[in-house]
């Protein structure tokens, strides 16, 4: 019998409460707790840049928000408030008293658990002179508590239903509490009861889960806003071929920088003093005469001014246009990404259209001139003046740097001048700021890049046929930039050397000269022809694999050969044999034949299990773990120089692979964002027809100009193999009903009647 009963006292709602209290008060500390701040290396303090810009911009981001300080004090108050609440519950439920006591004759008693019956007795009797209600100072209630200890010790069967229930009076109901106080089910509290769950899962909770709901619809997984993608496919769809001032104006049409989309963005009235002179100098660019929605719209227009004026690096208002100037150029990186995943999307869509869709394919520049926009907004800079990323580069320097004399024009023909010839040109600079000069540019990263093909889910990986799946293998190797020192001279790691630049860029010489058409064909390469070996032992077992129905009509063939086989193998034993008897000397010379043999077949076994073993890791390698796709995608690489950009910026590439001649895409750009050292990467794509083609592999920096790299190569596509319309299940079928007929048929033969036979009897 059970009987249960709601917490009158409090005691079992404390532990609940303190059970379920703590179950969000770890994950809550754990989240509000101050990190750590990481220690700097010191090898990276001691390279560093140290120009205005650099400084500016590190003193920004360790300087303390605006009402950080208020943040910090009112989270550790939130932390201390509800601790508090926890220890001091806690004290409370550990000072209750537990209901539930079990029975113990001895302890009322007084006595040990192996005293006699004549010590029980004794003390009895003392207790009860004690405690007696007739005499002055007795207690009746402990009386009869002795009184039922004495019978419980002493009577048989009180003693039984104590050892057996706990209890001398027999088996009592089990009492359960309810861990909620009486006052919840109380009937006066009921009204306020059910108006606390209303407000709690008929208000505040769909409200919430709406307001989730809502904001999570509006956006993608890069934290996007989705109107703002439908613009970039609309307005990219619309016009497949772009320059850079179109694709600039549409950037400045993300939604990210309209207010009614983004509480950040601020609306003031000294825009209108502090924007016309900016809009005066820019006037040639914005296009104020374009009326296309919303390029017309005053937020996007006060984003193109502001971008213009970031890439000119004008002096803005501190607290005012620069600010708006920082918001925006912070969202632009993950902007342009997303205008590159449209174009990709607009191109896997319009290849399976029929229609005119077909025209409507985004051209390579246009894909290109979005990717070039990534890094000029990061460094603040214009395509043709890509030197100013390094520090303390100005306009006169620019100058003497691109004129006749010394026409350098790219961070690697300033990497290739005499250190002489660069201290001249920076003879203003004190040697602490020329130093930094030479960090940044070792920094400057340099690609260099292997590439592999192979049709993985062929039987011949290495051959390469119209129609089949290509999986090309692209191996990224990231190195420092090699800056030519005078000798005698260091680098700033320390290193002495000579003129040892390495060449990051294909010359566009050699780009026009993959733009024009192959004149003949040539051999196919080293890498599309594979070992013969591995070829006929993967055809072996695909043969054996698939025709394993097929013998068995040659079955009985094959076992007549091997008895002629076994037999002339025991006629050459019994000749060895003889041998053996006549002679030891050429018993031992034949047995040495023999494991000569034996060693020679071992070998050619083993041979045949390494090339099985190579060509299933061969097949292997272009499955994708399980582990490796579980993984996190890390985008932590290096930490590219960025003054004027407003967040600590890490590499990232975009990698493909194109036709420069016709100017199309053959896979689609995919982003790396851990390249540290080495990095390889997977690239499908359909090999094309019969031929010979001339494809580049691309890899651009979506932080740095003049770190593309750009690497040539020819695929040979051989002729689509035939495809053989056979139906294995049928011809087995076939073959199976083959042999029931010709088992009826010799079933027959053997009964002395024969099909022809009953057609004579019936004649």
């Amino acid at each position: 019998m059970a009987k249960f009963e709601y917490d009158e006292s409090g005691g079992t709602s404390l532990y609940f409460l303190v059970s379920f209290y703590v179950l969000f008060l770890i994950p809550f500390t754990y989240y509000l707790w101050p990190s750590k701040e990481k220690k700097e290396d010191p090898e990276k303090l001691r390279k560093q840049c140290h120009c205005d810009a650099c400084e500016d911009k590190r003193e920004s981001l360790t300087e303390p928000a605006a009402g950080a300080t208020f943040k910090n004090a009112l989270r550790w108050f939130i932390l201390v408030v509800a601790w508090i609440i926890f220890i001091a519950i806690a004290i409370k439920a550990s000072q209750v008293e537990r209901d539930h006591i079990e029975y113990d004759p001895f302890e009322i008693l007084q006595i040990d658990r192996g005293a006699s019956d004549r010590e029980i007795k004794r003390q009895y009797r003392i207790l009860s002179l004690k405690y007696h209600p007739d005499k002055e100072g007795g207690d009746p209630d402990m009386f009869m508590r002795i009184a039922k200890a004495h019978a419980a010790l002493t009577d048989e069967e009180s003693r039984k239903n104590w050892e057996e229930h706990g209890n001398p009076d027999g088996p009592q109901a089990t009492q359960f509490g309810i861990a909620l106080p009486a006052w919840i089910v109380d009937q006066n509290n009921s009204v306020w009861v059910l108006a606390a769950y209303i407000l709690a899962f008929i208000v505040i909770l769909p409200i919430g889960v709406g307001t989730w709901w809502y904001r999570s619809i509006r956006y993608n997984a890069e934290e996007i806003l989705m109107d703002t993608t439908q613009l970039f496919l609309h307005y990219i769809y619309k016009t497949p071929g772009m320059n850079l001032k179109r694709v600039m104006m549409i950037l400045s049409g993300a939604f990210e920088f309209r207010k009614s989309h983004n509480s950040q963005v601020v609306q003031r009235p000294s825009d209108n003093e502090e924007l016309p002179p900016l809009l005066k100098e820019f006037s040639s660019d914005i296009g104020l005469k374009n009326k296309e929605q919303p390029f017309c719209q005053p937020y996007s227009v006060k984003a193109r001014i502001l971008l213009y004026a970031h890439l000119a690096r004008n002096d803005l208002p501190p607290k005012t246009l620069d600010q708006d100037r920082l918001l925006i150029v912070q969202k632009c990186p993950v902007l342009v990404q997303e205008m590159v995943n449209s174009a990709n999307q607009i191109t896997a869509w319009a290849k399976y259209q029929r229609g005119p869709g077909i025209n409507k394919i985004p051209q390579l520049t246009t894909v290109e001139n979005i990717m070039k926009l990534s890094p000029m907004i990061v460094q603040a800079t214009k395509e043709k003046t890509s030197l100013m990323q390094l520090p303390h580069f100005t306009e006169d320097t620019l100058r003497i740097c691109q004129s006749k004399k010394r026409n350098v024009k790219n961070i690697q023909q300033f990497a290739r001048l005499k250190d002489s010839d660069r201290r001249h040109i920076f003879r203003n600079l004190y040697d602490p700021q020329y130093q930094d000069v030479l960090n940044v540019c070792a920094a400057m990263p340099v690609i260099d890049s292997s590439i592999t093909f192979k049709v993985i889910d062929d039987e011949d990986t290495n051959t390469i046929t119209a129609g089949s799946l290509v999986t090309a293998t692209v191996t990224l190797k990231r190195s420092p930039l090699e800056i030519n020192y005078d000798e005698g001279n260091t680098l700033p790691n320390g290193i002495s050397g000579k003129e040892t630049v390495k060449e990051t860029v294909v010359q566009e010489e050699e780009v026009k000269q993959s733009e024009s058409p192959v004149a003949s064909k040539k051999k196919q390469p080293d890498w599309a022809t594979g070992k013969k070996k591995k070829k006929a032992v993967l055809a072996k077992q695909q043969k054996s694999k698939k025709g394993g129905k097929k013998n068995k009509a040659a079955g009985n063939e094959n076992k007549e050969k091997e008895e002629e086989k076994e037999k002339e193998d025991e006629k050459d034993e019994g000749n060895r044999v003889e041998e053996v008897s006549k002679n030891s000397e050429s018993e031992a010379e034949s047995d040495i034949e023999d494991d000569r043999k034996d060693e020679a077949s071992d070998g050619n076994s083993d041979a045949d299990v390494e090339s099985d073993d190579e060509q299933w890791e061969e097949l292997q390698a272009g499955i994708p773990r399980k582990e490796k796709v579980l993984e996190g995608r890390s985008k932590e690489s290096h930490e590219v120089h960025c003054p004027y950009h407003p967040d600590v910026k890490q590499e990232w590439w975009w990698v493909y692979i194109a036709d420069r001649k016709y100017l199309k895409f053959i896979t689609a750009p995919t982003m790396v964002y851990d390249l540290t050292d080495e990095k390889e990467i997977q690239l499908q794509f359909p090999a094309p027809p019969k031929g010979t083609y001339q494809y580049t592999l691309c890899v651009r920096s979506d932080s740095y100009l003049d770190c593309d790299h750009l690497k040539l190569f020819k695929l040979d596509v051989g002729e689509a193999k035939k495809v053989v319309e056979s139906h294995p299940q049928w011809e087995d079928s076939e073959e199976e009903e083959r042999e029931e007929d010709d088992s009826a048929v010799s079933d027959s033969s053997d009964g002395g009647i024969t099909e022809s036979d009953d057609d004579d009897d019936d004649e």
